[in-house]
């Protein structure tokens, strides 16, 4: 464990160095009071010898006796280093590290300790800034392993050149380590961003009384609006504190800067409005800009006004490999070969032999793909075909869900709703976006005709997708993509990866055919292709690569049980098809209603390595033919009743209570409340709304750390998340406002985390800081329920408790069947409100609309829209209207009608 500090400490400069106040140090002598100075020279006299600097930095002395040089911008944090070698550390010593400096402008900088047996991680290092006016950084730690080895100033990496005056860097044996407190603010812990008006408003007080206390809510001139007691709830093992819950629910004010009091503290501020979610709508989706690959981050113009100047980059991996510039790939990328793969500085790496066995896979000669474009997946370079099959299927339901639920805010989701170049193209932001990343996904899908040898079977490997695109060896930290100089692979083709290109296709395939029928036709049949393939190898599994390969590049997203990519792949391809080998694949899978595997509802949630809830929850809400659907609605109602009970339970309100937090808790706590909120839009019962706002709460700060786990939103909020290009070097651009933090992580499987965090209860096991990959990184998949989530929260913020769930209700009636094609009739009929517009959905299985009347209509494949045409759309309370059509083919046996206002 260790304690860092970085405090103001005055130096002297002659007038032709670097102008700095204060007085000259003193040398530390070889035998200083705490502890023996391991290095030589530690304060430059008169020569940087036996430091070493890299090539093109010269230091000159100053009359004070600082060295004085310019380091060069740009580049990455190991460009430019001084350094000291022959430094002997011995396992559970501890040490303490010192650094005098100054540079102006103000850079960063890392020291550093290697471990010379590994390239990462260190055995000690610590990023720090250095200011015009001088400081001092010290910092004691504890050594994991005997070495010889050196200490390292990395300077390299900042926006611009800056000139450095070195006076000490120092390391003394001793000095005493100070445990990790993590700074938890006020005991009264609230959602920092606020409470809808209609909503519920709950709150949790960290205390040592075991009786009720009381609590004052009080308003931005400090006046009391409300008051009461709290209701104690005993000590919660997720976070080893003594808690109450405060109630403040039936407060009807509204406005910001509000705080809550009790037991002698005041919450951090907040709102009470209906407007809260408003940015986090469109923020949450606006990450994903930032993380494209293959385009240059230009800013965008918007109503006269350059925004996003800040995340500006060039584009990553537009390059081929083998060829001239820095970056090798994603142009014309090969199949990792079996061996004799090699780092961009000619180290040796682990081939396909090493991560599939011998003949475990081959590709034929001059292979390659151009896989240029997509998302980066998370803080590393590394684009994985699985993981955005999770995201794409996500940000495509955020926008799904607003063509047929009754709470939807008109126009949210549509054209110039985000930050991005093709706003005002007439096409829905998010699907723009999404498109982004999907063509890439196409990209990834083998070719007809193209023979592969896999576990020892050499067959044409058409329609399967390749597992994944990543280097060939871990890059460092600070490194834009287009700087990015490692060789780039891609891995063996996976049914995972093929099945999750099937359902994001198949998907894509139905809500891009209003918008480019040409796209939707693509999608379709590269959905096709890719659940044929499937089907005929449905044992391609992809290795923990990270258990075979001590540096692999990337991550695994192994998976070895595909069943439930069979089923969420055959879900949405009937839902785009309506054709009966889907539905018999969807019914006949052990993962649907009364299975073997049909309870699908953990306590984890759902994500990339099961994902048969994301097909549940699709035949539920999206309007199709199949038989027994009203089974389907029961079943995921029935799972958000099970996260609902937990919720209830929770002393902090979060509908997540696995025992242990899983890696990305944040995503899985709100992954529960996504499948609470769909069960609210399938009933409109206000105990689901209910539930799934107060579960957001936490993600937003009502947890034990009081961190609000999404950048920008709150008081206190993580902004150090694990990522190679943003924010942990000056030149590099800013986290995003909107993205989420991975959150606490009981594993703590990195450096940083296992330093710190040892024997931490569930929800202490999180530390914003960059280099957390384990409790900090960010993620497309981890940001993808956050979306969907934020556009819900932010459609249901004025609907109060209990709404009408059928704002409209239709019923489809056939007159006549002739066998190749049916006359039918729609009435749609209002509920207990007047109607201004509706639109009804509907499957029509095998067959299609030739044509019709008295409506609007739209199709793609099977599924039919029809809207009012206008001189229909206005009803009175209870009134109705009817519209028919003509369909080509033989009707289903039963065809629902969903029907929504608007």
């Amino acid at each position: 464990m260790q304690t860092r500090k970085q405090r103001g400490r005055p130096m002297a400069a002659a007038a032709t160095a670097l102008a700095l106040a204060g007085v000259v140090l003193s040398p530390v002598t070889a035998q200083a009071e705490d502890g023996t100075e391991l290095l030589t020279n530690p304060t430059f006299d008169g020569t940087l010898d036996p430091w070493w600097a890299s090539e093109g930095v010269e230091f000159t002395e100053a009359p004070d006796g600082t060295l004085c040089g310019v380091v060069p911008g740009g580049g990455n944090q190991w460009d430019v280093i001084v350094g000291q070698g022959g430094v002997p550390v011995t396992a559970g010593d501890t040490f303490t590290i010192s650094v005098t400096a100054a540079a102006s402008p103000e850079a960063s900088a890392r020291v550093m300790v290697p471990d010379p047996e590994t390239e990462w991680p260190p055995l000690y290092y610590a990023d720090i800034t250095l200011r015009a006016d001088g400081q001092t950084f010290t910092e004691a730690f504890d050594i994991a392993a005997d070495a010889e080895s050196e200490v390292q100033l990395q300077l390299g990496g900042n926006a611009e050149d800056f000139e450095l005056c070195l006076d000490e860097v120092s390391l003394l044996t001793g000095g005493e380590v100070e445990e990790y407190e993590p700074e938890t603010g006020p005991r009264v812990r609230v959602n920092q961003v606020g409470y809808l008006p209609d909503g519920p408003k709950n709150a949790t007080l960290v205390t040592d009384a075991t009786s009720p206390v009381a609590w004052e809510l009080r308003d931005s001139a400090g006046t009391a609006v409300a008051s009461g007691e709290t209701t104690p709830e005993g000590t919660d093992p997720s976070a080893g504190l003594n808690v109450h819950t405060v109630d403040f629910s039936g407060v009807d004010a509204t406005g910001d800067g509000f705080v809550l009091a009790a037991d002698g503290e005041e919450s951090y501020p907040f709102e009470i409005s209906a407007t809260i979610y408003d940015q986090l709508r469109a923020d949450s989706l606006g990450i994903y800009y930032t993380q494209r690959s293959g385009q240059e981050i230009v800013p965008v113009e918007v109503d006269g006004e350059q925004l996003k100047t800040e995340y500006a980059r060039p584009a990553g991996h537009v390059s081929e490999a083998g060829g001239d510039d820095v970056n090798q790939g994603d142009v014309n990328v090969p199949c990792l070969p079996p061996e004799g793969a090699v780092d961009n500085s000619g180290n040796a790496q682990l081939g396909g032999d090493d991560h599939y066995g011998e003949n475990g896979w081959a590709c034929p000669e001059g292979y390659a793909i151009d896989a240029s474009g997509g998302w980066y997946d998370a803080g590393d370079h590394g684009k994985y075909v699985v993981n955005s099959g999770i995201s794409v299927y996500q940000l495509l339901s955020t926008y799904e869900r607003s063509l047929y639920a009754d709470t939807v805010s008109d126009g949210a989701l549509g054209d110039s709703t985000l930050v991005i170049p093709e706003r005002d193209n007439g096409v829905p932001d998010v699907l723009d976006e999404v498109r982004h990343n999907l063509d890439w996904m196409l990209s990834m899908q083998v070719d007809d005709g193209v023979e592969m040898t896999i576990d020892g079977e050499q067959y044409d490997a058409g329609g399967l997708a390749h597992h994944k695109l990543h280097d060939i060896a871990w890059t460092g930290m600070n490194l834009l993509p287009h700087e990015d100089p490692m060789p780039r692979y891609v891995h063996r083709p996976s049914t995972a990866a093929t099945l999750n290109l099937a359902a994001a296709a198949a998907q894509g395939a139905r809500l891009y055919a209003d918008h480019d029928q040409a796209y939707a036709d693509e999608l379709l049949d590269a959905a096709r292709r890719a659940w044929d393939a499937a089907s005929a190898h449905p044992d391609i599994i992809a290795p923990d690569t990270n258990s075979l390969d001590p540096n692999p590049g990337g991550g695994p997203y192994n998976d070895s049980s595909v069943g439930d990519e069979f089923y969420w792949a055959a879900a949405q391809l009937f839902l785009t098809t309506g054709e009966t080998e889907f539905a018999d694949a969807v019914q006949s899978s052990p993962y649907h209603v009364g299975g073997a595997e049909g309870d699908i509802w953990r306590a984890t949630g759902f994500d990339w390595g099961f994902t048969a809830a994301a097909a549940r929850l699709d035949l539920a809400t999206v309007p199709n033919a199949l038989p027994g659907r009203d089974a389907v609605v029961d079943s995921v109602i029935e799972g958000a009743d099970r996260h609902v009970a937990t919720q209830q339970d929770e002393p902090f309100g979060h509908a997540y209570d696995p025992g242990d937090y899983d890696w990305g808790s944040n995503h899985q706590v709100i992954n529960n409340a996504v499948i609470i909120a769909t069960a609210y839009d399938l009933t409109g019962e206000a105990q689901y709304r209910d539930a799934a706002l107060e579960t957001f709460d936490y993600v937003l700060g009502r947890n034990a750390l009081n961190n609000s786990y999404v950048k920008g939103y709150g008081t206190q909020f993580s902004q150090n998340m694990h990522n190679r290009w943003m924010a942990s070097a000056d030149r590099l651009p800013p986290h995003p406002d909107g993205m989420l933090a991975a959150g606490p992580n009981s594993a703590i499987q990195d450096p940083i985390a296992q330093e710190k965090l040892q024997g931490c209860a569930p929800q202490f096991c999180y530390i914003d800081e960059v280099d957390s990959w384990s409790t900090n990184e960010m993620t497309i998949n981890w940001n993808a329920p956050l979306s969907w989530f934020a556009s819900w929260a932010d459609d249901v913020a004025n609907a109060g408790g209990d709404v009408i769930a059928d704002a409209c209700t239709a019923e489809l009636t056939v007159h006549s069947d002739w066998g190749s094609g049916f006359h039918a009739t729609v009435r749609v009929t209002a509920g207990d409100a007047p109607l201004s517009g509706w639109t009804t959905s509907f499957d029509l299985g095998q067959a299609t609309l030739a044509n019709g009347w008295n409506a609007e209509f739209s199709t793609s494949g099977s599924q039919v829209t029809a809207s009012d045409a206008g001189w229909n759309g206005t009803m009175a309370e209870g009134g109705s209207t009817e519209f028919g059509f003509v369909g080509s083919g033989a009707p289903p046996s039963s065809i629902p009608v969903a029907c929504s206002a608007g």
